[in-house]
Formats: structure tokens, sequence, C-alpha cells
């Protein structure tokens, strides 16, 4: 079974705008989204066996993308870690999540659905993502 990571999404207050700003930082020919952090995952094996990054924006976790790879680099502030991430971004029922420092691995049975999976199976069109965060904050959902 897969292995995730969870980290909070600093100063992006959407999903939109964490599209844009990935993106942005995006090279021509890129295979996915780079993402540097400081620590390398000692569990990688596991996390690249189907495991996703979750983001957290504004107290809960809103979308997830998939880690296509993880490398090593040097930069000038010493060894970094990149991690390649899908381009495609999955938005996922929102869950409350107190805010932490770095990521932390995140157990494919704790992570939240992807919207479009919903219990139901319902494909049907989904409310606002605040009521959505509303009624999962009041155990509703």
């Amino acid at each position: 079974m897969a292995l995730h990571l969870i980290k909070v999404c600093v100063g992006i207050g959407s999903i939109e705008e964490l599209a844009a700003v990935q993106k942005g930082r995006r090279r021509p020919g890129d295979a996915g989204s780079p993402h540097i952090t400081r620590h390398r995952p000692k569990r990688a094996d596991e996390i690249l066996d189907g495991g996703s990054l979750y983001w957290i924006i504004k107290r809960a976790v809103a979308v997830r993308q998939r880690i296509l790879a993880i490398e090593e680099l040097t930069t000038e502030e010493g060894r970094r870690c990149r991690l390649i991430l899908d381009k495609v971004l999955v938005a996922t029922v929102p869950w409350p999540r107190r805010p932490h420092q770095g990521w932390r691995y995140l157990a494919a049975a704790d992570a939240p659905p992807d919207l479009a999976t919903q219990a139901d199976g319902s494909g049907g069109e989904m409310p606002p993502r605040e009521m959505i965060a509303e009624l999962k904050r009041l155990g509703l959902m």
C-alpha cells in the first residue's frame, strides 16, 4: 500500500493559486512540477509506489499530487531533496488539519478521498468546498 506525504502549502490561498505558482516554476520539457524540501524521506520506496503529496491550504487538506520521483541535489544551502510532482492537481474532500513545519508521512488509510470518488459513488455536482469543510468540521460528513 502506498505511503503519502502531507505538507502545508505556505503562502497559497487556493488550489488555483497553487496551480499557477507551479506552472510558473516549471521549465519547458519538465515531466512534472518540482518541489524542493530540506530532507529526503527515508521511506522513499514506499512513497514512490503510488504515493502523493497532500497539500494543506487554509487549515484543511485540499488537494493532492502524485509523486513521480524523489531526487537528491546540492544547493548553496547544502543537501536538499527535490520531489517531482505530477502536473495534475486532484481536489480532495476538505480534511481539517493543523499546520505543522515540513512534511509528515500520511498513511493511505488516513488520507482524505478525492472529491470525484465519494463513498456513495455519486458523480453529480459537489457542494462548495467551504460547505464541505464545515460539514466535516461538524462531523456530519
